[in-house]
């Protein structure tokens, strides 16, 4: 049974920072890429960055280039998300998740088959 276990998130002051964790567990995740999404309140969930298991490759949405970094450690099958720089529009509950990397597009969430169960992170003003 695939398990995905975030950590890390909590509150924080606006320029501050944060680092989310995800544990993976169940199955073997070399074709893999491992995402992380956020979801606000009254919207809808949006891609944050992925990185594809096999080579490291990541993927960044605009909005996050240059303040977060996604990294995994392959001995810990750990996939985490740094987060610099924070503001409050990145208040949001953040999610991991992980698919098929054979597609063509990872900012996509339909392609993701297995999701963990979201941390909450906050940015105060």
């Amino acid at each position: 049974q695939v398990q995905l276990v975030e950590s890390g998130g909590g509150l924080v002051q606006a320029g501050g920072s944060l680092r989310l964790s995800c544990a993976a567990s169940g199955r073997t995740f070399s074709r893999y890429v491992m995402g992380w999404f956020r979801q606000a309140p009254g919207k809808e969930r949006e891609f944050v960055a992925a990185i594809r298991w096999s080579d490291g490759s990541t993927y960044y949405a605009d909005s996050v280039k240059g303040r977060f970094t996604i990294s995994r450690d392959n001995a810990k099958n750990t996939v985490y998300l740094q987060m610099n720089s924070l503001k409050p529009e990145d208040t949001a509950v953040y999610y991991c998740a992980a698919g098929p990397s054979y597609y063509n597009d990872y900012t996509l969430p339909h392609i993701y088959d297995y999701w963990g169960q979201g941390t909450q992170v906050t940015v105060s003003s």
